[in-house]
């Protein structure tokens, strides 16, 4: 009997402090950075070998937290990404600008992985193209 008293005892209280702590949570506001590119694809087209290879990815934190853009990550050394790292304020406009080796010749797609603060997680670009022999 004193055991089964104890169990309820411990119950109520289990039960007090999570009812409690659940409305503790309402009183903050979450505040999330979100990040719209533009384009996800970059499309070179048909390019000669040596020619211009930047391109730039355009951005908007649509959140309303700063952006902060912590890493890019490229599938290959051939593509080098240039990017600020200061934090981009919610609703301001920012840049990734992609450098891509062109004195390879033949079709490509390569990924550009951005790692940031935004809702969502990483996010996946790709740029892609053909690069001809110069004449």
């Amino acid at each position: 009997m004193k055991r089964t008293l104890n169990t309820l005892i411990i119950l109520v209280l289990a039960i007090g402090l999570f009812n409690a702590t659940s409305t503790e949570f309402d009183k903050y506001d979450t505040k999330v950075a979100v990040i719209k590119f533009k384009t996800e694809v970059i499309d070179y087209g048909t390019i000669e070998q040596h020619s211009d290879g930047t391109r730039t990815f355009t951005f908007t934190n649509e959140g309303d937290a700063p952006l902060l853009i912590t890493k890019v990550k490229t599938s290959c050394g051939c593509t080098v990404p240039s990017y600020s790292k200061a934090p981009i304020m919610p609703g301001d406009s920012g840049e990734l600008e992609i450098k891509y080796d062109t004195k390879r010749i033949g079709a490509f797609t390569k990924t550009v992985t951005v790692t940031s603060n935004a809702e969502g997680g990483n996010k996946i670009l790709k740029i892609k193209g053909n690069i001809i022999a110069s004449k």
